[in-house]
């Protein structure tokens, strides 16, 4: 996707004022204080962050889960090479799609980032920002015999495990969250609950940082869900899933990218493109709808920027 093209899709507002409800503009910045860019799919983060390295200077790196793999650029919107060419940037495309990732790794990667140009951080994994401001658990890693046997378990059996307080704690809709609980109380016999109770200081605590959260709406950002797919079809989406296809695994966390498996199924003949992509816009709202309840229920501290209005 190039840059221009996904500036003026997505970006556009963040010249000047970039919310009238926070009255925050790019100008008022602190040139050191690291920036932390959060929102859900879509809503313009790297156009921002490239506002901000563009203007200011600063390294951008990534805090999205997806956004770390190798094997899917176009698909989990990572920056294109020309835009990694205008600003510096870090963690992203750096791990094999064979291999898992955790905000374990993620943040001792990050970890000494931190120390270098200043930091802009931007993505759409709230586990990850929180785990940097707030601290993160040192749980060991899961083992592999663990992890298969939490693949083959059903969502139903993996809930029946854990106990009343890890339920209350997690999104028992989300697999992905379910069922890290269920290894780490596998693995080390304590559940994730009294691990997260028993967490370090933060590597960034907020207060040493300028969080923005974008805020934006279902009805604002609908309708740049469906054109974002459209723009990823033109753009190679389904030549990427179909580089994809051979070592094609629905386990590994690569493969958690939103509309690869949409496309994985079209290109093996079960579905039309049309259902594909039908699909997969349907699957990205539920994303960014399970990621505006994370940001509304674990970073109440941050400054909102209302991207529906100004």
């Amino acid at each position: 996707m190039q840059f221009g093209r996904k500036m003026r899709e997505f970006g556009g507002r963040f010249n000047g004022r970039i919310a009238r409800r926070a009255q925050i503009e790019l100008s008022a910045l602190s040139r050191e204080l690291p920036v932390l860019i959060a929102g859900p799919t879509a809503s313009g983060k790297s156009a921002m962050a490239l506002e901000i390295a563009s203007r200011f200077g600063g390294r951008i790196i990534n805090a999205d889960a997806l956004q770390v793999f190798s094997n899917w650029r176009i698909l989990t919107a990572r920056p294109s090479a020309a835009e990694e060419n205008l600003a510096p940037h870090a963690l992203y495309g750096h791990v094999p799609g064979d291999q898992s990732y955790s905000v374990g790794h993620w943040l001792r990667d990050v970890t000494p980032l931190l120390s270098g140009p200043r930091p802009i951080l931007i993505g759409g994994t709230g586990l990850y920002f929180t785990a940097l401001t707030e601290g993160l658990a040192d749980i060991p890693e899961t083992p592999p015999e663990v992890r298969a046997k939490a693949n083959s378990l059903p969502l139903e059996a993996l809930l029946a495990a854990l106990d009343n307080t890890q339920k209350a704690r997690i999104d028992t809709a989300n697999r992905a969250r379910v069922q890290r609980a269920y290894e780490v109380l596998h693995t080390t016999g304590k559940p994730l609950w009294r691990w997260q109770d028993e967490t370090p200081p933060p590597r960034l605590p907020l207060t040493r940082a300028q969080p923005i959260l974008l805020d934006a709406p279902k009805t604002w950002l609908t309708p740049r869900i469906e054109r974002r797919f459209d723009l990823m079809l033109a753009e190679g989406a389904l030549e990427e899933a179909r580089a994809n296809l051979p070592g094609w695994n629905p386990n590994l966390p690569s493969s958690k990218a939103i509309g690869a498996p949409e496309l994985i199924a079209h290109l093996r003949g079960e579905i039309p493109l049309s259902e594909a992509k039908e699909r997969a816009t349907i699957a990205t709202r539920q994303y960014a709808k399970r990621q505006r309840n994370w940001f509304r229920a674990r970073m109440k501290a941050w400054p909102s920027l209302d991207l529906s209005t100004g």
